[in-house]
């Protein structure tokens, strides 16, 4: 398997542990499994990236830039949480950085 596709895992299952935490902080106790499962599932894949050959630089800020984009645009349309203008330029300045990042370490 990819490094990519482990990273890609990586993520999803973090924002899947992140948005049952949300749940589960509202009531719903037996979200905590998700949460716990989730961030498991999470840093095992991410560890399986490194391990493929993927720079930890590299790797930790896709995993983050991707986690706050993924994470914000579902609360919006899970919890009804803002998204404002100012939130989406924030999230468009971290893809560049990461985007910068990845540049940098192949040169």
């Amino acid at each position: 398997m990819s490094a990519w596709l482990l990273l890609l895992g990586a993520v999803l299952a973090e924002v899947i542990g992140t948005l049952s935490l949300r749940a589960a902080a509202h009531g719903a106790r037996r979200w905590y499994v998700v949460v716990a499962g989730g961030y498991v599932v999470a840093f095992v894949l991410l560890s399986g990236a490194l391990a493929a050959g993927m720079p930890l630089g590299v790797a930790y800020g896709i995993w983050t830039a991707l986690g706050i984009t993924l994470t914000a645009l579902a609360s919006r349309v899970l919890f009804r949480e803002p998204l404002t203008p100012l939130m989406l330029s924030g999230m468009g300045l971290i893809a560049v950085g990461v985007l910068l990042i990845e540049i940098g370490g192949s040169v």
